[in-house]
């Protein structure tokens, strides 16, 4: 991804850094903004619903599409809008601006602690009795991969050239399919097979369910960027169903094989269920870690951004600071991996409380804000604004309510 900005959503781009994306380049980064960490969790989010629960799948795939145009219809209004939080203020005014400011934070701030969970996990799976031992002091092998991790992540902080990010970050849609595609050969030719029927439905665990799904549609931020960056604005409705398709596609499938392969006894992450002495699951693992190596950084950096934004300045400017800042942001993500207990609780929180707010009722609230002078076919479409803005409220407070509870429990 050539394009500075496509992955700042926090960051209004100048016109020095704007260039202009071609069709295939602009899918390409809208896809890659959608499938992510959400595809490591669809068969353990399939598995704690039942095969019932794919109707919310759906669901959520039609109503995120939804809201990602009612994004692009705001933009449409005012051209100097150029990001999510501009769409924000001109909905309603600094206030707004700032409280969607810390949500997208507080969103890619968990996300990337994820990151560090998910590569300690796979790299625990390889290697199960790996121990650091400091003196008197023994790490287990969860925490010492959590550390490992940050120092392999830790050059990658220091690079505030931000074009630099964004081709590190440019293999994800390729790692998704290849671990699709990996997973599919496990259970193909390596004895495992598709014969488990599962459940057809957990009433229980459905808020669970639905909220890791939601985790595969979480690239609303990133949404307002794309559509500025390319060339040709008109085409943008054909470039969000292009990456949907594709992404509903991979993570469907994903789900599908996972749960037909292991049941109910699939792992939060489907790589932990793979056996380790297989080519096929070391492709898929590998490539598991090379996401987190790839992206943190840049998904770090429009909070590392935010904080530099309040300082003065003769501070704001300094790479000395801001490599601080960026350190400092590693460290304590490092604190909050080793600290939280559960992955796919994360995600399931990130799900119910972060994507719920920026991908059902932000687009909804901003849209009707932003059109509530206009006139033309008004009735029927806000009757179908208010039902998603009532879905994901009690998706929201559910999916929030199962998550807690399975956390403390």
């Amino acid at each position: 991804m050539a394009n500075n900005e496509l992955r700042i959503p926090l960051q209004t781009p100048t016109t020095e850094t704007t260039e202009s994306s071609t069709f295939l380049k602009a899918c390409f980064n809208a896809t890659n903004a959608f499938l992510g960490m959400g595809l490591m969790t669809v068969p353990y989010a399939l598995s704690s619903g039942g095969w019932l629960s794919l109707i919310l799948f759906f669901l959520i795939v039609v109503v995120t599409f939804f809201t990602a145009i009612l994004l692009k219809r705001c933009m449409d209004t005012d051209p100097s809008i150029r990001s999510y939080v501009d769409i924000a203020e001109q909905a309603f005014g600094k206030k707004g601006r700032i409280i969607v400011m810390i949500i997208l934070n507080i969103e890619l701030y968990l996300v990337d602690i994820g990151f560090l969970m998910l590569e300690a996990d796979n790299l625990h799976k390889l290697f199960p009795e790996f121990i650091i031992k400091l003196g008197d002091l023994t790490m287990d092998g969860k925490l010492s991969f959590v550390l490992i991790t940050a120092l392999i992540i830790f050059p990658s902080m220091l690079l505030i050239d931000l074009s630099l990010l964004s081709y590190v970050s440019a293999t994800g849609v390729f790692s998704c399919l290849i671990i699709l595609v990996s997973v599919f050969c496990v259970g193909l030719f390596n004895g495992v097979g598709f014969h488990e029927k599962g459940r057809l439905l957990n009433v229980k665990s459905l808020p669970t369910a639905m909220s890791l799904y939601m985790v595969c549609f979480a690239g609303h931020s990133m949404i307002p960027s794309i559509y500025t960056s390319m060339r040709n604005t008109y085409r943008f409705n054909k470039v969000l169903l292009f990456s949907f398709i594709l992404t509903t596609l991979t993570c469907l499938a994903t789900a599908m094989v996972g749960y037909l392969m292991y049941g109910d006894s699939v792992e939060s992450e489907i790589t932990l269920n793979l056996p380790t002495n297989k080519v096929c699951t070391k492709f898929a693992i590998y490539t598991t870690l090379l996401m987190p190596i790839t992206k943190y950084a840049l998904i770090l950096t429009p909070v590392a951004t935010a904080i530099e934004g309040e300082l003065s300045e003769k501070y704001k400017n300094k790479r000395s600071v801001r490599s601080m800042i960026r350190v400092g942001l590693l460290i304590s993500t490092v604190i909050m991996a080793c600290v939280f207990p559960y992955y796919e609780s994360l995600m399931a929180i990130v799900g119910s409380i972060f994507v719920v707010l920026t991908s059902f009722l932000l687009p909804c609230l901003c849209y009707l804000k932003i059109s509530s002078d206009l006139r033309c076919g008004w009735k029927f479409e806000q009757m179908g604004i208010v039902g998603i803005f009532v879905f994901g409220i009690l998706a929201g407070v559910l999916g929030t309510y199962s998550s807690v509870s399975d956390l403390v429990t």
